[in-house]
Order: C-alpha cells, then sequence, then structure tokens
C-alpha cells in the first residue's frame, strides 16, 4: 500500500495512492491513532483526486518526534574523518521541518548552502518500548525516502547539531509512504542522490553499520516511540561536506534524492527572505 498525507477539504488526511489518483482514508491524527482500524478502511473512492493537483503535507502528525542517526554508514564516517560510533548517534529534528516533494529549501543567512543527505526513514505505526531486535520492525508501519538537508557552519561551530540539522524547512520526506508488507527486504535498497542532474550519492542500505532494528532496539530502551514517529536512518558517503571543494546547494539549484522501491523527492533550494 502506498500512501501520502494531503489536504482534504484542507483537513491533513491519509490517502492511499492507485494509479495517479488518491482517495482519503482518514485524517492524519485518526488514522494515527487507530493504525490497524485506519488500515482495515475501505477508500472512500467516491472522493478521489489525481495525486498532481493535490496539495501533499508530510505523512505524519505534527506531535511526530523525527529521530536522525549519524554515521551510519561506514563510508560517510570516513569522510567525515570521525570513528564510527559504538552505538547509533541519535539526534532530533522537529517535525515543523518537515517538507513535501516539490518544496523549496531556504539557505539560512551565514550559510554557504545546504549540504544534502539521501535517507531510508522508517515510520512507527504501534506504540513500542524495549523492542527486541528480532521482533522490531514489527513496530514499522511503513519507509519512505528522507533527505537530511544539513546546514554545516551551524552544524559544526559546536558538539551539539540541534541548530544546523533544524534549519527552517530543510527535511523532506515523501513523495509517498510504502508499507512494510511491500518492500521485501529492506537491508538492500539503492539509495542516491543528483544534484541539477549529477549523481552525488550510490550506495545500498546493507552499508548501513547499524540496522533498522538494532536502531529502534537502542531508541526504545529509553524513549517509547509512538505511531507517527520518524526514524531516519543515516545517509553514505558523498555529501558535499566531504567534498574540496565544497559544492554546497545554493540559491537556483535542485536536489532529488530516491530509493528503490518507493520513489523519488525533487526539491529545490532558494535564497533565504
Amino acid at each position: 500500500m502506498r500512501l501520502i498525507g494531503y489536504l482534504q477539504d484542507d483537513v491533513p488526511t491519509i490517502g492511499i495512492v492507485g494509479e495517479g489518483l488518491v482517495a482519503p482514508l482518514a485524517a492524519i491524527d485518526d488514522f494515527y491513532a487507530d493504525v490497524d482500524g485506519a488500515l482495515a478502511l475501505t477508500p472512500d473512492w467516491d472522493r478521489t483526486a489525481h495525486l498532481d493537483q493535490v496539495r501533499q503535507v508530510p505523512p505524519v502528525p505534527s506531535t511526530a518526534k523525527v529521530l536522525c542517526v549519524g554515521l551510519n554508514y561506514q563510508s560517510h564516517a570516513a569522510e567525515a574523518h570521525m570513528k564510527v560510533p559504538d552505538h547509533p548517534t541519535v539526534f532530533a529534528r522537529w517535525a515543523s521541518t518537515l517538507i513535501v516533494d516539490g518544496e523549496s529549501m531556504p539557505v539560512p543567512p551565514g550559510e554557504p548552502g545546504l549540504d544534502w543527505e539521501v535517507e531510508l526513514a522508517a515510520v512507527i505505526g504501534r506504540t513500542t518500548f524495549l523492542a527486541h531486535t528480532g521482533t522490531a520492525l514489527d513496530s514499522v508501519l511503513g519507509y519512505t525516502v528522507f533527505n537530511d538537508v544539513s546546514a554545516r557552519v551551524r552544524q559544526l561551530q559546536t558538539s551539539q547539531w540541534t541548530l544546523g540539522k533544524n534549519a527552517d524547512r530543510t527535511a523532506p520526506i515523501g513523495p509517498v509512504l510504502v508499507t512494510a508488507d511491500e518492500i521485501a527486504d529492506i537491508k538492500d535498497l539503492r539509495l542516491e542522490t543528483r544534484v541539477n542532474g549529477e549523481l552525488m550519492q550510490s550506495a545500498s542500505t546493507k552499508d548501513m553499520v547499524f540496522s533498522v532494528a538494532d536502531i529502534i532496539t537502542y531508541i526504545t530502551e529509553t524513549i517509547t516511540l509512538v505511531p507517527g514517529d520518524v526514524i531516519a536512518t543515516g545517509t553514505p558517503e558523498g555529501v558535499a561536506l566531504g567534498r574540496n571543494p565544497q559544492p554546497y546547494m545554493v540559491d537556483g539549484d535542485v536536489v532529488e534524492v530516491s530509493i528503490d522501491q518507493i520513489g523519488r523527492l525533487r526539491n529545490p533550494v532558494r535564497a533565504h527572505g
């Protein structure tokens, strides 16, 4: 099942996508209050709309925790000249930074540009605490593409990454949320990034240091995950930070990130203001 968030009669709604059309299932907050019940509903095909004519919104509630994992590919740790961590390096994004396919990203003042990071993201479908590695994936509703766009000046000025990882409107998510049952093996998906058509990142999720199950297990030893929470699982090598010179994205650039079996996100970059 392929799901999106969009506005149905001005209400943020989860819809099911098929053949270029979208039909509503439930309001986003209602959907995540009872995921199993919502997935069992019959889509309202009498209220279908063309996918390219709806206004999409992030397919998660505004209260979602967005947890990201840094340095989760050995190649990325190497290009950042950092040691591969012994445990998942988890940091947080605000849900307010999430945007959808096609929306533009402003470069904050004081930054030379923005950096790209293609990532596989898991969206949680059931309340989970103290998960076990063998069953942790049972908590996942589905998977989507995530671009953990970074403001590197602020990120690297201190040991805390919060500001650099939460620049306004810099976290594209989508273009769809694919339910977990439709992806046979999340451990071997191809991730790619292109900037202005040039290939910048290309790797497989099989190269992750910590698997999705490992990450969920680690997080839930401390934090309860609830339906709608997002876990972005890290990026491979090829970011601007690791290049010489560093080709950060500036006004007029376009970044595309894609993952096999899910889709492609395309977002332009613009000057602030």
